[in-house]
């Protein structure tokens, strides 16, 4: 579980997140332009006082080092129960992290915990064309439902990302 002290960090994994993958659809500027204390206040106000009570923001810890994040809630998708439907919103590990377990460490921990939230699915969207993370995820179990959205980088339509759902069955066996 995350901690308030753990805002600045999970905000600089997001940023340095977002330059890699966003790298070929944003312009330079925007990238380098990242507000990274606004996105530590925010995940400061998210860890410290969440929207609802099964939101929950975990890190992978490297000693004392932040080296990953992932977030949990009730799934807001239209067609989705939030009371058995759950979403990871992101799964993220800094890339000097790679292959070193904590994509699956922080996978596990977000399903026992949305397990314990009694959910009995997890969902999550993927850039279409991040076949590495869908790789992993269908690795872990995970597969397509056939649900898909277009994101809107930047609120005027010129710059779009395609979204696919993967999703899980959580119960336990």
């Amino acid at each position: 579980m995350a901690w308030r002290a753990d805002a600045a960090a999970v905000a600089g994994l997001q940023v340095a997140h977002w330059r890699e993958v966003y790298d070929a659809l944003l312009p330079t500027e925007v990238l380098a332009a990242l507000p990274v204390e606004e996105f530590a206040a925010h995940w400061e106000r998210s860890i410290a006082t969440p929207k609802e009570a099964r939101q929950r923001v975990l890190v992978a810890l490297e000693r004392v080092t932040v080296r990953g994040f992932t977030t949990t809630a009730p799934s807001t998708d239209a067609d989705a129960d939030p009371g058995q439907v759950a979403e990871v919103g992101e799964l993220v590990v800094h890339p000097s992290a790679y292959r070193r377990g904590h994509g699956s460490r922080l996978l596990h921990a977000a399903v026992d915990t949305l397990r314990s939230d009694k959910f009995t699915r997890a969902t999550t969207w993927v850039t279409s064309t991040n076949d590495a993370v869908r790789r992993f995820l269908t690795d872990q179990g995970w597969s397509p439902d056939g649900a898909y959205r277009e994101l809107d980088l930047d609120g005027d339509g010129v710059v779009t990302v395609n979204q696919i759902r993967l999703h899980t069955d959580i119960r336990a066996t």
